[in-house]
């Protein structure tokens, strides 16, 4: 028995050993071996698609392009594979006048007309489980059910990507999600393999610029803009054409939270922003966005310092002014998360007859990708008439059958031309309505090239960092030195700063100092590792012109909206014994003024104010957060003041609120509540309004002025350059 003991526990190590040569035949190591299809033939050229002309249309013909990412979007199930994590609201659509001039769609056309609208927003690299407060890009999709079929916007709330060609679109994604050796980390591009890949891809250097700013960190879905990032096509009925770039605009402003305080939203509530959006739509304060469009003629496709089909580059407000067309509402959640949210399927190839694409290599190769994608995600060919997807207007074509077909078509005939059932359904007369291509002429040959026009990589990098303002600047110089921080191949920090100091010496020292390092002498050809087999670095190096246009003041967010506190959420502090009076004036006139209040006490329960009155809480220091707030106010009232004193979780708050920039403001009263902070001594002595203002910081004894102020101070968002000289734990 005890033989046949030890011969069982003898066995087990042979067996992990077999189960381990089993599987040593499936593992594939690509160190020192050439690229290949997956069929085999090698690849002499991996970094752009098959076109006609340098600047040309992608060809379907492009067998590797076609491979590659139809296995990358087939890779997982059944969630998306980038864009996972998203939420979504109905709401409405409508043009400010007719549009006609530039374009036929109807739905721009006809200012008497409402469209309906369905919205999601999104982060781009984390799971459906991750954190809505990830340093991340953000989608922004909206699908118009116009009466000419749906119009897909498919944007992102920055105007610009990382790669000019579709083919390294698999490459990015793959370097941004966790890595595949342990799954790590997360929603985050804090690690060596984005590193890696970016810094080797000048052409990301503006898209990173954008994407370690404030714009990475929304304070709400609400609160950032929207762009179309490409460069599409305005046609109208008599087929003329102009390039035109899409903008969402929010009406309350573009506004960003701090990278310590997003850290600790996502532990405190990782669905802020979802919960953000549906709250403000259930309570009526519905979001608005203006649609903006960026115009050109076709005849001065070529006047500018960039080209117009590089989606690496946008195009300055100052060159082309913002037209604002038409504004969308939203005001309705969603019945259903999975079956509206998670069902619903985006297209950038969804267009209207008035709207065509260009060929920008990017948008090009998605018109493939977004079909194939819904084929694996949604089940197959139908995913159309799933009710969030299905257009407004009849379906009538030959297209029949598959998996989850619902519609039950009539008749002998699924194919055309038919005599049988009198050519229906008909095709139908450009004048009538029918989509028809533009009509662009093309005289090229084929070939695997990027035009001369894409390789200027840095100078709207440079004008980005330019334009931002000095708080700004030092979150990028801060982003930038937590994430390379988290990098840990040396060589891949230090080949970064070498593109860095492309952009700004200044800004590529300061990195380089918090990281420790010196920056490394590589030369500018040397940093581009993305070129073909045969290519001559010197001649995919990067140019880096200056750029006539020193600042542009659209890509800072200091001059943003600043003169409401619509839906702004503000804490108000109180324990037993508060000036229940002077509360409730204060919150009575916040409300009036659009603020969500919330008060805040020890204890969930009843608190009794020194009036004698009994007033609910909304929440304890237990289960609220500073961070989740954008104001803080402490009443008077000597008991409630005393408490709030003694209480860490109070003092901690409002050192939390000042550690990020909020409004404060307290009853004169409460002043003892102020001066327990670790703040409070490092503020100047004599108060001005001018000092209140630029502080954010205020006691006051008459509260109708005090609340005035308070209001305007809210107004601002954030005190950014408290960040430096204020410097706190919390």
């Amino acid at each position: 028995m005890a033989k046949k003991t030890s011969d069982k526990k003898n066995a087990l190590p042979q067996q992990e050993n077999d189960k381990t040569k089993k599987l040593e035949s499936f593992i594939a190591d690509a160190s020192g071996e050439l690229m290949t299809t997956n069929h085999g033939l090698k690849i002499n050229d991996d970094q752009n698609s098959l076109k006609a002309g340098e600047r040309g249309a992608t060809l379907l013909e492009d067998f590797i392009l076609r491979e590659k990412i139809t296995h990358f979007d087939h890779e997982r199930i059944p969630e998306r594979i980038v864009h996972a994590r998203g939420s979504a609201a109905h709401g409405v659509f409508k043009v400010y006048e007719d549009m006609s001039e530039l374009t036929r769609a109807a739905f721009l056309c006809d200012p008497g007309a409402e469209t309906p609208v369905f919205v999601r927003f999104s982060t781009v690299a984390g799971s459906r489980g991750s954190s809505d407060l990830a340093r991340d890009v953000r989608g922004f999709a909206v699908k118009f059910y116009t009466q000419e079929g749906n119009f897909d916007l498919v944007g992102n709330n920055m105007p610009v990507f990382f790669i000019q060609d579709a083919l390294k679109f698999p490459d990015l994604i793959h370097a941004v999600k966790p890595e595949p050796d342990n799954e790590m980390p997360q929603a985050a591009s804090a690690h060596d393999t984005f590193w890696d890949f970016i810094s080797q891809m000048p052409e990301s250097a503006h898209m990173v610029m954008w994407a370690m700013s404030d714009r990475a960190l929304p304070r709400s879905y609400r609160m950032m803009e929207g762009f179309g990032v490409h460069t599409f096509r305005f046609v109208n009925a008599k087929g003329e054409a102009n390039f035109v770039k899409f903008h969402w605009k929010p009406l309350l402003g573009v506004h960003a939270v701090a990278w310590d305080e997003a850290q600790t939203i996502s532990g405190k509530d990782p669905d802020f922003h979802r919960r953000d959006l549906w709250d403000a739509i259930e309570a009526g304060a519905f979001p608005e966005w203006e649609l903006g469009v960026q115009v050109v003629p076709e005849a001065d496709e070529f006047k500018f310092e960039f080209d117009l089909l590089d989606p690496t580059k946008l195009i300055p407000e100052e060159l082309v002014p913002v037209q604002r067309i038409g504004k969308m509402t939203l005001n309705r959640n969603p019945d259903n998360f999975f079956a509206e949210t998670e069902q619903v399927a985006f297209h950038v190839g969804h267009v209207v007859p008035g709207i065509d694409f260009t060929n920008d290599p990017l948008l090009q190769g998605r018109l493939f990708s977004y079909t194939d994608t819904q084929l694996i995600r949604l089940g197959g060919p139908n995913f159309h008439e799933i009710p969030i997807n299905r257009p407004v207007v009849p379906v009538h074509n030959n297209q029949r059958d598959g998996y989850m077909r619902q519609t039950i078509n009539r008749g002998k005939t699924s194919y055309g031309p038919n005599a049988i059932a009198n050519n229906d359904p008909q095709q139908v007369k450009a004048a009538d309505g029918g989509f028809t291509s533009y009509n662009e002429r093309i005289d090229a040959r084929k070939i695997r090239a990027r035009s001369r026009s894409f390789f200027d990589h840095f100078s709207q990098a440079r004008l980005f960092f330019n334009s931002q303002s000095e708080a700004e600047k030092n979150h990028i110089v801060d982003a930038l030195s937590f994430e390379l921080g988290k990098v840990k191949a040396v060589e891949i920090r230090e080949r970064m700063l070498a593109v860095l100091v492309q952009i700004d010496k200044k800004l590529a020292a300061e990195v380089a100092f918090a990281l420790g390092l010196h920056i490394p002498k590589i030369p500018l050809e040397d940093l581009n590792n993305s070129i073909p087999a045969d290519g001559d670095r010197a001649d995919y190096a990067s140019s880096n012109p200056e750029g006539s246009l020193a600042k542009s003041e659209a890509l800072s967010m200091a001059g943003t909206i600043k003169d409401n506190i619509k839906t702004r959420k503000v804490a108000i502090l109180a324990a037993d014994g508060v000036d229940g009076a002077s509360l409730s004036k204060v919150k009575d006139t916040l409300i009036a003024e659009g603020a969500v209040v919330h008060i805040i006490a020890p204890k969930l329960g009843q608190i009794i104010s020194k009036e004698d009155q009994q007033i609910t809480p909304d929440e304890s220091f237990l289960t609220a957060a500073s961070v989740l707030y954008d104001a803080v106010y402490v009443p008077g009232g000597g008991n409630s003041v005393a408490t709030l004193e003694a209480e860490a979780n109070a003092v901690h708050f409002l050192n939390e609120a000042f550690k990020h920039c909020k409004a404060i403001a307290a009853d004169e009263e409460a002043l003892q509540v102020l001066e327990s902070t670790y703040f409070f001594k490092k503020l100047p002595a004599e108060y001005s309004e001018e000092t209140v203002l630029r502080e954010g910081v205020m006691v006051g004894k008459d509260l109708k002025t005090l609340t005035a102020t308070f209001i305007r101070m809210i107004a601002q968002h954030r005190f950014w350059d408290r960040e430096n000289p204020r410097k706190i734990p919390a």
